[in-house]
């Protein structure tokens, strides 16, 4: 061993041993600072609610006076329950329910107020002590869980906790689309113990409102069983510009029928009246985020602005008018972006009074709740504040500008006090405060979560039951789209020996026998294809996590593509997160089918003919990149000579 060489390992020996050293430190660091919190957090902490009876029913005496108030007794009328704890809530209590943010648990459901290194997420929340006791906030959100037990014990011992505050307001617990088998980092969490759908642009290729109200009723059981009571979705957005990131989380590029199912969506989640047996929908992004220039993602610097060179600005408000608010949905999230061109003042959707109060509330009457996108006042780990329009102003000014727009709630905030601050210097009157606090209030009392926010642990098994399942995979089934079929090749035949490529074996060779470990033995091959990416460089951590860019192949990727694609009967299943430019893979495969993030083995049943494809295209899937950039952002399939156009979709023949 050369002495050039022992040195170079000693030096990567020491720098290791720094870097540990320094993560030990680092976490010890905050090891101590959260055990101090959380020692001086809980000597905040009062007692349980005591049980009182009145008229023969029992009543939770929320805030320990020993008498029933009129907002801890459900036989009050709505308003008289809210206006009775708005009267007794101090700025602080006010301050708390107008943030939203990530809370970490235990894997048990424990409540976590020290970080732990297996889930390095905690270091960058506050404890739950710190959340609750200490910024009095009552919206959380935690996408993770290991079991629809762990997460329901979680909603139990919050709610136990929130109850021992000074006013026992209860928490709502929020998540994000969690029932596919992908998931977006910051926009959605992969189905584990929960039923199996296909993504939210599958849905769109089924076109069905029955099957999407179907989908939304069963998700809202699932949901209630383990505490959650309020839906960041679903997505009202247009895909007019298939870079964009968010493709797939929307119901495809038509308008009206987007609006028809963000309809029978909520109708699923909320019922026809928001009530103790719903889940609250906070539907986005008003006014339509799929406009995006050059396609890039508003989270981001890069996709700032949103623009209409088609001049359809009104057109992106349809799935909101006949959708989102012909359904009543509960709330609503504006996106990040600015509407260029729409406004005076050239800032963020949650910025701008001419969107939020003009438009949202004073011509389209909605009076519920506005909670901003997350992270839009202060900067977070994985991104930078997305406060586009509003960069050069403090997060206190920027806090203050989005309540004088008319948003309530902030999202992924620890807004708290600034809240505080701009009331206390007079530069927010109490009154508009106020305005927030009861629209807020008047969902958790709908919800019924003051009268009893606890789960029942012994009924958890409904999540993700044989039934919902098997709903999740006949949904999966009708979403796949059979592209092309050259020369009738699919069905196949049970005997052709079948090669996969991009596509786990684990569990699909005992049900499928005809799959072969080496190509050379394949009569065809399977070869599934995710939507390249490619996000712009010298990005923040969560800009290169999230797919976008151009939507062909490098052209070195390609061509080992095609290599394997030439060489024998090739079947391409297509994964659309966005839509991809493959005219080159097309031309070369024998059969094309899009696949809308379904499980492997719904594939291998479109494709040996246990049943035939029905879904049809909710985009277009362009020709080139050259049509794309071509393309105007808020028109719908206006590429030139599409690949394969809006609305197709193959039958295999009878």
């Amino acid at each position: 061993m050369s002495t050039l060489f022992k040195k170079l390992v000693k030096g990567i020996g020491i720098f290791v041993g720094l870097f540990l050293a320094l993560l030990l430190f680092t976490y010890l660091f905050f090891l101590i600072g959260w055990r101090t919190e959380s020692k001086e957090n809980m000597q905040l902490l009062g007692v349980e609610a005591p049980l009182l009876s009145s008229g023969g029913i029992q009543f939770r005496d929320l805030n320990k006076n020993g008498k029933v108030d009129p907002y801890e007794d459900k036989r009050v009328p709505l308003e008289n329950r809210v206006e009775d704890l708005v009267s007794q809530m101090n700025i602080e209590e006010k301050a708390g329910l107008l943030s939203a943010h990530f809370l970490a648990m235990e894997e048990d459901g424990s409540l976590l107020e020290i970080p732990t290194l297996s889930d390095p997420f905690s270091f960058l929340t506050e404890s739950t002590s710190g959340t609750i006791l200490n910024k009095k906030m009552s919206h959380v959100q935690n996408l993770g869980g290991t079991s629809a037990l762990a997460y329901a014990t979680w909603n139990n011992n919050l709610q136990k906790f929130a109850e021992r505050t000074r006013l026992g307001i209860p928490i709502t617990l929020i998540s994000d689309p969690r029932h596919g088998t992908m998931a977006m980092p910051g926009a959605s969490a992969q189905a584990k113990w929960i039923s199996v759908w296909p993504s939210q642009l599958g849905l769109g290729a089924i076109g069905d409102t029955v099957l999407v109200r179907e989908f939304a009723d069963i998700a809202r059981q699932e949901y209630l069983a383990i505490g959650i009571r309020l839906a960041q979705h679903p997505m009202a957005d247009i895909a007019t510009d298939p870079r964009w990131a968010r493709v797939n989380g929307t119901f495809g590029e038509d308008a009206h029928l987007s609006a028809a199912l963000t309809k029978a969506y909520i109708l699923g989640f909320q019922g026809d009246s928001l009530g103790t047996n719903s889940v609250a929908c906070q539907t986005k992004h008003f006014a339509g985020g799929g406009p995006q220039e050059d396609g890039w993602d508003a989270h981001f610097e890069s996709g700032k602005g949103q623009v209409y060179p088609g001049d359809n600005f009104d057109y992106h408000l349809i799935p909101f008018t006949n959708g989102a608010l012909a359904a009543n949905t509960a709330q609503i999230m504006p996106y990040y972006g600015i509407p260029k061109g729409q406004v005076k003042e050239e800032v963020g959707f949650a910025f701008s009074r001419e969107m939020i109060q003009e438009l949202l509330r004073d011509s389209l009457k909605f009076d519920g709740v506005v909670a901003t996108d997350w992270g839009i006042i202060s900067d977070m780990a994985v991104k930078n504040a997305s406060a586009w329009g509003a960069e050069h102003l403090t997060e206190k000014e920027r806090v203050k500008k989005v309540l004088d727009a008319g948003c309530d709630v902030f999202g992924g905030e620890y807004a708290t006090q600034y809240i505080i601050d701009l009331v206390e210097s007079g530069e927010v009157s109490g009154e508009r405060i106020d305005v927030s606090v009861k629209r807020v209030l008047r969902d958790k009392f709908r919800l019924g979560l003051f009268d009893n926010p606890y789960v029942d642990l012994e009924k958890v098994d409904i999540v993700g039951n044989p039934i919902f399942m098997e709903k999740g995979k006949e949904a999966q089934r009708r979403s796949l789209v059979l592209l092309k079929n050259e020369k009738g090749m699919l069905p196949l035949s049970s005997d052709n020996r079948i090669y996969l490529e991009g596509m786990t074996q684990e569990g699909l060779s005992k049900k499928f026998h005809q799959i072969v470990d080496d190509m050379d033995d394949a009569d065809v091959i399977i070869q599934k294809l995710e939507t390249p990416s490619s996000p712009p460089e010298g990005g923040s951590l969560l800009e290169r996590l999230i797919p976008q860019g151009r939507l062909d192949f490098p052209e070195d990727e390609k061509n080992k593509i095609l290599v394997r694609t030439r060489s024998k009967p090739t079947i391409t299943v297509l994964t659309i997160q966005r839509p991809p430019v493959i005219p080159d893979i097309n031309a070369a495969s024998k059969a094309v089918i899009a696949d809308f993030e379904c499980q492997d083995e719904i594939i291998l049943e479109l494709i040996f003919g246990k049943f035939n494809p029905t879904g049809k295209l909710p985009i277009e899937i362009p020709s080139s990149m050259e049509a794309v950039e071509n393309q105007k952002e808020d028109l719908p399939y206006d590429s030139k000579n599409p690949l394969y156009p809006f609305g197709h979709g193959l039958t295999y023949s009878k």
